[in-house]
């Protein structure tokens, strides 16, 4: 087979790690991969590494496309780099504003003035210069049309749902139209329906002439897939066809390990809480940009140590929901609404309502600042700032170790958490939200990224808190099996509509 690329015993550095030694893998015309493997075995570090992002200090890596390409064009390289003709897809996306620049932050999709320094989607696919030499087998209507972007081509990159964001980063990866396409957990954050048609999605993209190369779960390979690439350790333990390929050592059940005393010390702080008639309560709640209507007419009581899942599809509205909830959208104040016996605009803060309230959710995730250390970002949550602006506390941050620990994670304490694997920094920003005992949980897609072991594991601490107190919790996701045991109510939207 035609090699397109080939990485002979290379050593990979990031920073002072050392993230593999003597690497090898070949990349063939025709064929597709899964790369698949435990948190922090190197899955999203291989594809960085294709995608040219780390240091090789040791053997090397040949883009035998990228000489083809100039054997072809005619060119001497001097103008052109392999880079353009590869595609990455990573977790997190990188839009700039209309200024140039990333300075998004968090709450301005929910403020309709700020958010007018956002591109539309349509804007940003036009921005997308398509990779020298090729023939464009993608254009923006053709995309469009795969991704399903047609609803959402004047709305801001900024009022995206997690989903919707996926799905356009796809789109825009296709209309550099790349020899290769790197994905990294691209069904994360997909709806259910989304991710059946994902099938269907690649089938076209490879179908187009594309070589995919994926991080995924096991459980999730495409049929276009030809190849699993199992990785442990920051190593390639095996690769194997895909027809060979049992996903079932890779779900295997979890002992229930969870250190019960520890928890129920962790938890002794929320013993004397306040009583409230309702957590949440609202009334004919209407939310509308524009002439685009997010939530009509929603009424929903959340009573103190109720358990509940929120679900729908992707733009169904969820995240709105909660930012009405969580102090984030002014949107509150023209709504009937109360939080915790107070009805919003008659004087409560918004640190009075984040005080009560653990959060975390994919667009926290994407907009957290990286700069601190592991422990510094989950001491924050004392404060609900994003990130530690203060002199640290003995006392709190030896609390936030201990959460460390409940999640497993204990190993970064000191490492920034921009160093860390995603969903490391999903754990941490989970403990975050679990430090001050909060009254309310929130955990929108809390699982994102996270291996079977942390998933089951997380689902279990859950469980075992809402055992031990008597904490409200609202549960965001889009996979059946991730909803804990304790959750017993649910909550349906549908374009804005509660089912």
């Amino acid at each position: 087979m035609q090699p397109l690329l080939s990485i002979n015993h290379a050593t990979v550095r990031f920073l002072n790690n050392t993230l593999f030694s003597s690497l090898n893998f070949i990349v063939c015309k025709g064929q597709h991969y899964a790369l698949v493997g435990e948190s922090g075995s190197g899955k999203s570090a291989l594809l960085q590494t294709i995608a040219g992002r780390f240091n090789i200090t040791g053997g090397n890596i040949d883009y035998h496309f990228f000489n083809e390409f100039l054997e072809r064009s005619g060119h001497d390289g001097t103008h052109h780099t392999y880079h353009q003709l590869i595609a990455l897809v990573e977790t997190k996306h990188h839009f700039k504003n209309l200024s140039n620049t990333t300075d998004f932050y968090y709450q301005q999709r929910y403020n309709s003035s700020d958010s007018e320094d956002a591109l539309t989607v349509e804007e940003y696919l036009q921005t997308i210069a398509p990779a020298p030499g090729n023939k464009p087998r993608w254009d923006t209507e053709k995309a469009i049309a795969l991704l399903k972007l047609g609803d959402l081509r004047s709305k801001q990159l900024i009022k995206l749902s997690n989903g919707e964001t996926k799905r356009l980063m796809l789109a825009a990866a296709l209309l550099k139209n790349p020899v290769l396409l790197l994905l990294d957990n691209p069904l994360v954050g997909l709806d259910v329906q989304t991710r059946t048609e994902f099938d269907s999605i690649l089938d076209e993209i490879t179908a187009s002439g594309i070589t995919v190369i994926m991080a995924t779960s096991p459980d999730e390979i495409p049929s276009a897939i030809t190849q699993v690439v199992m990785l442990r350790s920051g190593s390639i333990s095996q690769i194997i066809l895909k027809e060979h390929f049992n996903p079932m050592p890779f779900a295997l059940k979890t002992k229930d390990n969870i250190d019960n005393e520890e928890l129920k010390a962790l938890l002794s702080g929320a013993a004397n809480k306040a009583m409230y008639q309702f957590i949440i309560n609202m009334n004919n709640v209407h939310v509308q940009y524009g002439d685009k209507v997010i939530l009509d007419q929603i009424n929903w009581q959340v009573l103190p140590g109720e358990r509940w899942a929120l679900l729908g599809p992707n733009g169904a509205g969820k995240s709105t929901l909660l930012s009405l909830i969580n102090g984030d959208n002014p949107q509150a104040y023209a709504n009937d609404i109360v939080l915790f016996d107070k009805k919003r605009g008659t004087g409560e803060s918004i640190w009075d309502i984040k005080s009560k309230i653990g959060f975390v959710s994919p667009e926290l995730h994407q907009y957290f600042p990286t700069d601190n250390s592991c422990l510094q970002v989950i001491e924050s949550g004392y404060y609900d700032t994003l990130g530690l602006f203060r002199p640290s506390i003995k006392s709190r941050a030896e609390t936030a170790l201990r959460w460390m620990k409940a999640l497993e994670i204990e190993k970064y304490a000191r490492v920034l958490l921009k160093n860390i694997p995603a969903s490391a920094q999903r754990l941490c920003l989970l403990a975050r939200a679990l430090i001050k005992n909060p009254d309310l949980l929130i955990f929108d897609e809390p699982c994102q990224g996270l291996d079977a072991h942390q998933q089951q594991h997380f689902k279990m601490l859950v469980d075992t808190i809402c055992r031990f107190g008597n904490v409200t919790l609202i549960y965001v996701t889009h996979y059946q099996q991730e909803i804990p045991e304790s959750v017993t109510k649910v909550l349906r939207l549908e374009k804005g509509k509660q089912y």
